[in-house]
């Protein structure tokens, strides 16, 4: 008589992570939403290739048909909605993206490897991922052409803020940023000692400093703060924003391109303008 030796039983591994979700809020009339989003990646193509959006639908308040619609326009714009926010919206079927709860603003710590220590959090590296639990917004609202862009009120910038020295709420990366990478920090400005590749992106509440050759995206002002500047030694950005309105590289001026330049607010207009 023979005994099988008894199976060994291997546990399942569940592991956490988290990444940044950029959130698009459809707000009505929908058409008109939809066509300043066309604009949006009209300007900007690809700018959602492989990037988790998540749809806020509080203040459209769609039905479940409205739902799908949406979803399948958002899909031909290449646009893939991995999750939705909705209030009360748990049973709105299984062949729709998942309804999320709780989320959280973004955090310097989740930008961070956690292998870091927390007193050098200011000299993050080119290693840097991009992961938090947050999202960031998304306006994609109606703006014109042209590196003169309609905005909110914009206040005056301090004559010093230049070169005012870091403060605690300042992120400094002392290596370049390869293409691919996502910067984002919530809690003030972004200084960059090198170069910022093709490819690539930084998003800041505050103003972004890049002291090499900007050729990626450059988003300072995030969360309506109309008073942060974009810097760089060198423009060569894809794009340059401030408060969510941007000017790409198309229609800039050639005469701010390959210059150093600032990216600023004025009397509710974007300028980019050379300085020395």
């Amino acid at each position: 008589m023979t005994f099988a030796a008894p199976l060994e039983a291997k546990s399942i591994r569940f592991r956490a992570r988290s990444f940044v979700a950029f959130t698009l809020t459809p707000e009505a009339p929908l058409d008109v939403w939809l066509e300043s989003l066309d604009r949006w990646i009209g300007n900007s193509p690809g700018y959602f290739s492989g990037r988790p959006v998540v749809l806020d639908l509080n203040t459209l308040k769609p039905d479940v048909v409205a739902i799908e619609a949406l979803i399948g326009v958002l899909g031909q714009r290449g646009i893939r909605v991995y999750a939705m926010e909705l209030d009360g919206g748990a049973e709105l079927g299984a062949h729709l993206p998942p309804v999320l709860v709780g989320a959280k603003e973004a955090t310097t710590d989740g930008l961070l490897q956690p292998s870091r220590k927390a007193g050098r959090a200011e000299e993050a590296a080119s290693d840097m991922k991009p992961a938090s639990d947050a999202k960031a917004d998304l306006k994609a609202g109606d703006k014109a052409s042209g590196d003169l862009k309609p905005a909110g009120e914009a206040r005056p910038l301090p004559q010093d803020a230049k070169t005012a020295a870091p403060d605690a709420g300042t992120l400094m990366i002392r290596s370049p940023i390869r293409s691919g990478q996502l910067i984002f920090h919530p809690h003030g400005d972004v200084i960059v000692l090198g170069s910022v590749a093709s490819g690539s992106e930084i998003v800041a509440t505050g103003s972004i400093h890049v002291y090499g050759t900007l050729r990626g995206r450059a988003s300072a002002g995030a969360q309506g703060n109309t008073a942060a500047q974009v810097f760089c030694r060198r423009n060569e950005a894809e794009l340059l924003s401030v408060d969510g309105w941007y000017c790409t590289a198309e229609e800039m001026d050639p005469s701010v391109r390959g210059k150093p330049v600032q990216a600023f607010l004025d009397n509710g207009m974007l300028r980019i303008a050379p300085f020395s």
